[in-house]
């Protein structure tokens, strides 16, 4: 079954916080039968900013490394892309990435609140006890932000701050469906993450509910495992599969050179 999907988020060593090189994705992705493989690192920033993404001067190793998979495995197609933080008043650095080479996707995220916390770093764990509403609040502000901002090809794991199992009382519609009008409006697809399964949630990105009225409102669609190992490649995708096609999805997105285009379901 895998064969008609795609795994567009995939991490290297180059980050920091993962393992595995992109020949080594490539020898699973044939194992498994992907249709497709892409790789996303966080990118670089003009300074240092952080211990979790690319330095700026890895970016030609990171291009390098992904030809290498593409010379060794020439049978799969080998996508590049980046996973990119929208971070408000530094939209002109992602302008100026997206010519720097030949990309096939930029994937748009957020992991920064405006007050700089890392909404899903473990060392900040304790900010979210007590605080989900405002949390979620100022998340789902910046995350409406990115879709809108027109930079990004998809955007990804939609409701990230549940990551270690805090969640506001009430209905979370409230802050689903601006998100997914501004998807609906700016057609720009989202993933189904399966990285929430392996984290403290328990539960894919986004959460049933999201994709349900996501699909209603006629929002493209990708399913993707955020791998950090090698191991984590494609993990979940049946479960992600049958809950894409329960919610009244029938096709999924594949990207190259930035272009959208579809295959069914399988």
């Amino acid at each position: 079954m895998f064969s008609a999907l795609a795994d567009y988020h995939v991490h290297t060593p180059l980050c920091h916080h993962a393992t595995g090189w992109p020949v080594e994705f490539a020898r699973r992705a044939v194992e498994l039968g992907l249709g497709e493989l892409g790789f996303a690192d966080h990118n670089p920033m003009p300074e240092y900013f952080d211990d979790w993404r690319m330095l700026r001067e890895d970016l030609p190793r990171y291009l390098e490394e992904v030809e290498k998979a593409r010379a060794e495995y020439p049978q799969l197609s080998i996508r590049v892309g980046l996973e990119c933080d929208f971070l408000a008043g530094r939209e002109a650095w992602i302008e100026e990435l997206a010519v720097m080479a030949k990309w096939d996707y930029f994937i748009g995220s957020v992991h920064y609140l405006r007050d700089g916390l890392e909404v899903d770093n473990p060392k900040y764990v304790g900010r979210h006890v007590g605080h989900a509403e405002e949390i979620w609040t100022s998340y789902w502000q910046g995350y409406e932000q990115c879709i809108r901002s027109g930079l990004f090809d998809f955007v990804a794991h939609p409701d990230l701050p549940k990551k270690f199992g805090f969640r506001p009382e009430g209905d979370l519609r409230r802050f689903y469906e601006p998100a997914i009008a501004a998807l609906a409006e700016t057609k720009t697809p989202y993933e189904i993450n399966t990285a929430g399964w392996r984290k403290d949630c328990r539960e894919q990105y986004p959460a049933r509910e999201f994709i349900e009225l996501a699909a209603k409102a006629g929002v493209p669609l990708l399913i993707n495992s955020d791998a950090h190992a090698v191991e984590e490649l494609g993990a979940g995708f049946a479960e992600a599969v049958a809950l894409a096609k329960a919610a009244g999805y029938t096709q999924t997105g594949r990207f190259a050179q930035r272009q959208l285009s579809f295959v069914p379901l399988p």
